[in-house]
This record gives C-alpha cells, structure tokens and sequence, in this order.
C-alpha cells in the first residue's frame, strides 16, 4: 500500500488577489511528482467580506465566485469557473481534492429582522442573564444577487440558535435566540463556557428541519458541481453531531463514493473529547490530531528540557491511529492568528520527520512550509507585526522518503529523553526501501538499531545530509546511527 500524504494548500495570509485556484491548477503536477496525492483547498463560497473573505464567515454557500454580491463577483481565490478548472486539473495530475465545508454559521444577512432572544452570560452559556426581549438582528439572507438561482431557500431567525449583535442599540452580547425549535442552545459535546454550541455570527440551528434539507440539497449541488473527492468540516466541535452524521450519509449513499472526510475538532490538550466524537460519529470523521501538535509546540518551546519520550503521549495518532489526520501548523495555528500555536523553526523538521516517516496516521503538510509566507497583522497587543516565514527546506527530501523508502514493520526506540528513534524495514513492493530516523533535542548522539538481516552488509547514509559519514549494517541487522543536535538524520541505501 503506499503512503499517502495530504497538502493544506492555502494560508490565512494568502494575497487576496483571486490567484489561488489557478495557482493550485498550475501547481499540480508538480504536487504530485514530489509525493502529495491529496489536497485539501479553502472554503469555496463567497464569505461576508467578499472577495477579501477567507471563507469562514459563510454568507451565500452557492456563490462560488459566479454572482456580484458583498462587493465582487470572483471570492478571494477566484472564480467559480477557475475553481472547477482547479479541481479538473488536480485529478488529472492524479491528486485527490478535498474541499473546505463551514456550516456551524452565517454572516453578512440582507435585511434585519425583529427577533425575541435572551441573552446569557458569556462564561456559562446554560445560565440566562435576561428574560426574553426583542433585539433588531442582522438574521434575513435571501441573496439578491443570485435572484434565486440554484435554491429560492430563504433564511430567517427561525434558522439560528443564536447571534452576538443588536443593531437597534449597536450591543455585542451573546444572545440565544428563542425560536420555534428550541429555548436555548443545541446539544453539543464540547461544554467550555457551560455550552460551546455559539462560536461568532449567526449560529445555524440544525433543529430546524428545512436547514437540515436545504443543507443536504446544497452538499449534492456542490459535490455535482466541482466534482471533490472529500471535505474537510469546519468547527465542528460547536455543532450536533447528529447532523454531519446524517449529512455524510447522505452523500456517501447517493453517490456510493468514501468522500474522505476530516474533522476541525481543535482541542490540543483534551483527547478525551476528540475520542466522544468519534464515538457519536461511530468513525465516520477523521480529526486533526491536534494533541499531536500541541505536542509539537511545547517541545520545540521547551528545547532539551522537554522529554522526546512522551512526545506521542495523549495522542490521537497513538489511541486511533486510522483516524489521525497529523499536521505540524495550519492557517489557525500561524503567527498572529486565533489559536497561534507555533512550532519553531529548529523543531519542524523533527516533527515533520514523526509525521511523514512513521506507519501511523495520514499527515497533512502546511502551504507555508512548502512555499513560505510574508504579511503584516495586528498582534494581541495590538501593534502590527511583519511576519516572514521561509520555506522548510528538507521537506521536500522528507515527502521522497516517505514515498519510496518509509515502508515495512516498525521498531521503536522512544528510550531516551533527548533522542530517540525507529526504523522501518522496507517491503518488496518498493525497491531499496527502509530507514532508521533519529532526532535530537539536544546534543549529538547515536543508538544502534535493527533494519533487518535483508540490510546485512549494505552501506546507509543520512538522506538529509546532516551526517556526512556512511555506516554499514551489521549481519544481525543492526547498526549504529548518529544524529547531530537539535536535528534529524534519516538513514537508507546509498
């Protein structure tokens, strides 16, 4: 079987130019020829803000970038026809294309309607602060723009549990709003703040069953329109399980296709809550292993003081391995974003090494450590902030060795607290393979380690080329393999 890796091929800082369908278009060949076979794109629909949305902020779900409305016709990457062309021109370089779904809410409504809420207390959403009152809320969408084409669906308040604005008086508070489905929140498995359900916007109330039908309506429109092999669900810790259940279920049945799909589930030091998820979803949802990443963070923080040895501990890749999507950074985690998490620099090949090199979980690499990144934001103190970040340049050789040479049953050798290591001893499927990976977090060091008696007598050298002298493997199958500090070695052939 070979391994498959997943590229996340957008950042939040990405130019708001409407570049990035073609540039993926352009770009895919080579993709595939340095080892991605799956591609993960950002959220399609026209966001509140246009053609400066990311896409997160959900306003017309069939606005592709086809009609003029919140001030372009094209989204932030570009246009509806340049999408499909996009995706075309994936599959046809042999990639899989995995396309961003935000459901949880809604932002940038047409008209204001007059609608009866309570509001609650932020830090324990489950405790009311007020009785029921009317506010003026930004609820109505009807999409002037698209004049009813492809759904005449109209969504009002009776469509939300929830806003945090009351244009008749300019107030931010969350409000619950009281509708005809529910007097409070939804049930969701996250209970931070009393009850997660409410993130930002318009919370889209899934108790509703004509949303729940027109949001099966709209996943088939999509899935026949840009023709995608998967999605990636945004927020979905602030949502009913139940629905993505039945949503998934839907379109996997009609077309008898997988769709791929995984799950923003972000909670970097609570897998206990990842693992309930899976649970109600009965695996149905891979995650990001955002304990994994977390992992990553303090490590690289931490320097030599941090124990390698725990460094899958409280994992998902170590609990569920088959439902461990693995990443290093995303758009969320970057410098000056929402939930910054950022690995340092001197540790990110160490942690892509963990990702792409070992048998477990399929790894989703960032666009910024294949491309870089240059942009200037406001940071939490409210100074702005240029921010450069270079490309990763082992990674390429990481992603070939992952291809061609990371295959075969694992031996570990999480022994110490400053280095550690595993080796894979390759397969006859793929010729010349096998490896020994070493990292270090602190000074130079070695192990001897088993590759197998089929590697008795041949010569192995650091495919990184940060340890210039070749070692021979012994006729037990093993040998002693070194790594420089704070770095990474992985040995093959010659």
């Amino acid at each position: 079987m070979e391994n498959f890796t997943m590229l996340q091929f957008f950042e939040w800082y990405y130019p708001a130019d409407g570049s990035l369908w073609r540039h993926f278009g352009n770009e895919a060949p080579r993709l595939k020829n340095i080892g991605f076979d799956t591609v993960w794109l950002p959220p399609a629909h026209k966001g509140m803000d246009g053609d400066k949305s990311s896409g997160y902020d959900s306003y017309d779900l069939y606005d592709l970038g086809e009609f003029d409305q919140k001030g372009s016709v094209r989204t932030k990457y570009g246009t509806k026809e340049e999408l499909i062309a996009a995706i075309a021109a994936g599959k046809e370089a042999g990639l899989q294309v995995y396309c961003d779904i935000v459901l949880n809410h809604m932002g940038g409504a047409d008209e204001v309607e007059t609608v009866p809420v309570k509001e609650v207390t932020p830090e324990n959403r489950t405790e009311f602060a007020s009785d029921t009152f009317e506010i003026q809320a930004y609820t109505k969408f009807t999409f002037p723009g698209r004049a009813g084409k492809y759904s005449q669906f109209v969504w009002d308040f009776q469509c939300f549990s929830g806003v945090d604005y009351n244009a008749e008086n300019q107030q931010n508070a969350i409000y619950s709003i009281q509708n005809q489905y529910g007097d409070g929140w939804q049930d969701v498995l996250d209970f931070e703040n009393g009850n997660y359900d409410y993130l930002m916007l318009s919370d889209i109330d899934f108790r509703n069953p004509h949303v729940r039908e027109e949001l099966i309506r709209w996943g088939e429109w999509f899935v026949e329109t840009v023709q995608c092999d998967g999605f990636r669900l945004d927020a979905i810790k602030h949502m009913d399980p139940a629905f993505f259940n039945e949503w998934l279920d839907h379109l996997r049945g009609k077309y008898q296709r997988e769709f791929f799909t995984v799950g923003e589930y972000w909670a970097p030091y609570d897998l206990e809550s990842m693992l309930t998820y899976i649970e109600a979803t009965a695996g149905r949802v891979s995650l990001f292993d955002a304990p994994l990443q977390g992992n990553f963070f303090r490590a690289s923080k931490e320097n030599e003081h941090y124990d390698l040895r725990t460094i899958l501990d409280n994992t998902l890749v170590q609990t569920r391995p088959e439902l461990a999507v693995t990443l290093v950074e995303n758009h969320d985690t970057q410098p000056l974003q929402s939930l910054e998490q950022i690995v340092e620099g001197w540790f990110r090949p160490l942690a892509y090494a963990i990702i792409l090199l070992r048998e477990a979980g399929y790894p989703c690499v960032f666009y910024t450590d294949l491309y870089g990144s240059k942009y200037t934001d406001l940071g939490p103190d409210e100074q702005e902030h240029e921010i450069t970040l270079m490309r990763l340049e082992p990674l390429e050789n990481l992603l070939r060795i992952r291809k061609h040479l990371a295959y075969g049953p694992q031996h570990d050798y999480l022994d110490d607290i400053n280095c550690i290591g595993w080796t894979r001893e390759g397969d006859d499927a793929h010729e010349g393979s096998g490896c020994a990976v070493l990292i270090s977090n602190h000074e130079d060091a070695g192990k001897t380690m088993y590759v197998g008696t089929q590697h008795a007598g041949k010569t192995f050298s650091d495919h990184l080329g940060n340890v210039s002298e070749p070692v021979v493997v012994g006729e037990d199958g093993n040998a002693w393999f070194s790594v420089r500090g704070r770095s990474v070695s992985v040995w093959a052939l010659q």
